[in-house]
C-alpha cells in the first residue's frame, strides 16, 4: 500500500506573508473569477484593483460588466494577483490566488467619498467614470489565499496573514 503524499503547500511563514502583502499592495489590476448566475459556469475578467485606505482589497466596477451581476448573485470569488516578469518562465514568478467575498459599497454610503479620493490616487484615469451611476466600489473580503512564490514554494495564507483586521 502506498503512503499518501504529503501536502506540498506549507503554512505561511514571515517571508511568505511579506511577499503576499507586497502583491496585494503593489498590483493595480487582477484577474477575477466569478460564477455566472444564469449558467452556474465560471467566468473570468480583468479588473482594476487596489487597496482601500485600511489596506483591504477593493475594486471599482460597472454594472454593465457581466461580473457585476455575477458577484451580486454569488459574492464568493477569486482573484489572481501578480504578473510574469520580463524574462524567464512565467510560472516561476510569484503570484497570489485570493479567495474572497464581494461586498458592494452603496452609492449613499458615508465612506464612499473617502474611498473615491483614495482610489483616484492610485487610478487617476478613473476620474473620467468613477461618478457614473453604474459604477460601484466593491470590497473583496479575503477568505484565504494560496501563494506560489516560485518553484516548490507554495503557501496557504489566512486573512490574518494578509490583512491586519477583519472588514
Amino acid at each position: 500500500m502506498t503512503q499518501p503524499r504529503p501536502d506540498p503547500v506549507a503554512a505561511a511563514d514571515a517571508e511568505a506573508r511579506q511577499l503576499a502583502q507586497a502583491l496585494l499592495r503593489d498590483c493595480s489590476h487582477a484577474a477575477l473569477a466569478w460564477t455566472d448566475p444564469a449558467t452556474q459556469t465560471p467566468g473570468i475578467s480583468r479588473i482594476a484593483y487596489g487597496l482601500d485606505p485600511r489596506g483591504f482589497p477593493l475594486t471599482l466596477m460597472s454594472a454593465l460588466a457581466p461580473h457585476f451581476a455575477a458577484l451580486r448573485a454569488h459574492p464568493d470569488c477569486a482573484l489572481m494577483l501578480g504578473d510574469p516578469g520580463a524574462k524567464g518562465d512565467p510560472l516561476t514568478h510569484p503570484r497570489l490566488m485570493l479567495r474572497a467575498r464581494a461586498r458592494f459599497v452603496a452609492a449613499d454610503d458615508p465612506g464612499r467619498a473617502a474611498l473615491r479620493a483614495h482610489w483616484l490616487k492610485g487610478h487617476p484615469k478613473a476620474a473620467l467614470y468613477v461618478d457614473f451611476a453604474d459604477f460601484a466600489f466593491v470590497h473583496l473580503q479575503p477568505l484565504s489565499a494560496l501563494l506560489n512564490a516560485g518553484f516548490a514554494k507554495a503557501y496557504r495564507l489566512t486573512p490574518d496573514d494578509l490583512c491586519a483586521a477583519p472588514l
